[in-house]
């Protein structure tokens, strides 16, 4: 570390005000000014856009990290206005900026993205970048960037500069610094650079925590899996073994659903950001970064489908079909109107046939097109939600990632009250058939299941017009919704008393 005798220096260390300006200040980009990585970034968008690339990918990486980045960058580049700054952070240099103190931005990540974020930020006298063509095929981190800073600083004719990081990369740019901040680093880095900068300046974000990993992996969404449970109540069986079965494919098809709801959010990350509710998502905000994520889910999956794979082979194939399908969803077919509330009003429908497997009882058609109507409607109430909040309080004319405008808002809904109302209709029907007489002691009980769950459903659609459900899942909403436990603790006590009276 340099120092110096002067006085001025001497208060310039005392006071933050006369340090701020004191040296030019250089700023590394992923994981500092923005709390992600640009390079993971890229790799998302890239197979988000053309997943096919990815034997490029890996062919790239033969090649060196600066020639990866450069061939990387020349396919995608990131939207600057979508990445996840450190507000506070980003707020400090937005005062040093207005105080006059120059700004550099020197990141690792390529040229491309790096002055398109120093152009969109507009607070960035130079940027210096790997692939700029005075520093050659280097990638610009470490040793490579304290080399270019010292350059860069000695040709504007500074004696010395100021560094902003996060990571152990940077200790060696820090201890060339005469200036140290610190943004987001782990504890082991910043006591590492207490050896050479005893007092840095230092901002700190709320770390990822247990419940930022529930929040991502969208615990609560668990809920849909109790749909596994359907058929065995449906078929009136109350074998041990068979509940024990059903409770661990209800656990395996939430692992592999958690899975995969990370690997959507890592996917939608940029559409996720613009959503006025999506955008607090733990992925979507910075709370969570992308390679842990990548690994969690690559763990959630395994253990799903080895548990699903120990219950039985024929439960494994639907756990890896609804996983494909899913990823499908993901990657492509959310964009495609109305296939893409086919799909998941199938994937509810799904779970009804994996629990009718792992639980050893035969589907009833009559509950399998009920659930396919009733899941229809209820995609669609989500979609209408979503819709509304997004088209009509934000003004666009079309939904960023869904194939939907404005105009389509009426003809969504009129089909979502349609198939709700169809599902009621096959309940109905289904009471006066010869398999509902031969289950049930006292059918004639379920005719009052019928207006409770029409009540519900016209409910639920009265409140999607008033834009109550805020873009929630409906089946969220539920959870939370008095009014809906009630019907369903009275559907319970109707089947319950038309079994056995």
């Amino acid at each position: 570390m340099q120092t110096t005798s002067s006085s001025a220096s001497d208060d310039a260390r005392c006071d933050p005000g006369i340090r701020a300006v004191a040296w030019p200040l250089y700023v590394d980009l992923d994981g500092t000014l923005v709390r992600s990585d640009t390079l993971h970034e890229s790799l998302l968008l890239l197979i988000r856009r053309r997943p096919w690339m990815v034997l490029h990918v890996l062919a790239w990486l033969f090649k060196g990290k600066a020639y990866f980045k450069r061939r990387l960058a020349e396919w995608v580049v990131p939207d600057p206005r979508d990445l996840p700054y450190h507000p506070a952070f980003l707020d400090w240099l937005r005062q040093q900026h207005a105080l006059g103190r120059p700004l550099v931005l020197a990141t690792a990540a390529d040229r491309r993205i790096a002055e398109a974020v120093a152009e969109h930020l507009g607070l960035f006298s130079a940027v210096l970048a790997t692939n700029q063509p005075e520093a050659g095929a280097v990638n610009l981190s470490r040793q490579g960037k304290r080399d270019a800073i010292r350059r860069h600083a000695q040709a504007q004719g500074w004696a010395a500069f100021a560094y902003a990081g996060n990571s152990r990369d940077d200790l060696p740019v820090w201890q060339a610094a005469q200036e140290a901040v610190a943004v987001d680093a782990p504890s082991g880095v910043l006591r590492d650079l207490r050896q050479c900068h005893p007092q840095p300046q230092v901002f700190t974000s709320q770390p990822a925590t247990w419940r930022t990993w529930l929040e991502a992996a969208r615990l609560t969404q668990w809920a849909k899996n109790a749909l596994l449970f359907v058929p065995l109540l449906a078929a009136h069986g109350w074998a041990l073994q068979a509940w024990a079965q059903v409770w661990l494919g209800f656990v395996a098809f939430g692992l592999c659903a958690s899975a995969t709801y990370l690997v959507n959010d890592l996917l939608d990350l940029p559409n996720d950001r613009r959503h006025p509710h999506k955008r607090r998502r733990p992925l979507a905000a910075g709370r969570l970064s992308i390679a842990p994520a990548v690994g969690a889910s690559g763990v959630l999956l395994g253990a799903g489908l080895l548990l699903g794979g120990w219950l039985s082979l024929t439960f494994l194939a639907l756990l890896l079909g609804y996983t494909a399908i899913t990823l499908a969803y993901s990657l492509y077919l959310k964009r495609i109107a109305l296939l893409d509330v086919l799909i998941l009003s199938g994937l509810y429908t799904w779970r009804l046939v994996a629990g009718a497997v792992v639980a050893g009882v035969e589907l009833s058609n009559w509950l399998l097109a009920m659930s396919l109507f009733l899941f229809l409607g209820l995609a669609l109430v989500k979609r209408c939600a979503e819709l509304e909040k997004l088209l009509l309080d934000t003004d666009r004319h079309q939904a960023p990632g869904r194939g939907y405008h404005q105009d389509d808002l009426p003809a969504l809904r009129a089909l979502g009250i349609t198939s709700s109302l169809v599902a009621v209709v096959v309940l109905a029907l289904y009471i006066g058939s010869a398999q509902a007489q031969d289950l049930y002691a006292r059918p004639q009980w379920l005719w009052a299941a019928v207006p409770l769950l029409l009540w519900w459903v016209m409910r639920l659609w009265f409140k999607t017009g008033r834009g109550e459900l805020q873009g929630e899942d409906p089946l969220q909403f539920a959870l939370r919704d008095r009014f809906s436990w009630g019907v369903l603790l009275g559907l319970g006590v109707l089947g319950a008393w038309a079994s056995w009276g």
